[in-house]
């Protein structure tokens, strides 16, 4: 007589997929984070008059950035260090962009009276962005009509 077995087989579970951030890049390099911004930032680079060292460290000012009512505070130490520049290199930088009223800028205090990195707030990039938006829809839509039989005048709006 065969003994009872306790041994439940347990269905094999399928490899997990890699999503398609991790098959370009790879697991472990995804493993730190994925960082989202509207494409239309990159697209607009010229439009906003941004320099490409303006938007590098814009784009590092935007990464410390989290939640839609939050603010970004690196130091400048950080980001210079991020992007191989001086201090005072990405200073200038970060007060071009204030000029420029892509960001704002806010010295923050410690407790004590101390100083402490500042707060960096987007909002004035955000309604360049909106206002521009506008425009690269309607080339986007001048593109897809020209593509089609008939070219622009047959497919206008």
């Amino acid at each position: 007589m065969a003994a009872a077995s306790n041994v439940v087989t347990m269905p094999v579970q399928p490899a997990k997929s890699l999503k398609q951030s991790e098959r370009k890049f790879g697991t472990a390099v995804m493993s730190h984070g994925l960082y989202v911004l509207p494409a239309l930032l990159l697209r607009a680079q010229a439009r906003l008059n941004l320099t490409s060292t303006q938007m590098v460290v814009l784009l590092q000012l935007l990464e410390f950035w989290w939640t839609a009512d939050g603010s970004s505070h690196p130091s400048i130490r950080t980001i210079a260090e991020r992007i191989n520049l001086s201090t005072k290199q990405t200073q200038r930088t970060v007060d071009a962009l204030v000029e420029k009223g892509m960001i704002a800028k806010t010295n923050r205090r410690l407790a004590n009276g101390g100083k402490t990195s500042n707060r960096y707030t987007f909002d004035g990039l955000i309604k360049k962005l909106q206002a521009i938006e506008k425009d690269f829809e309607k080339a986007r839509k001048a593109k897809l009509a020209a593509a089609k039989p008939g070219g622009l005048l047959a497919n206008a709006d």
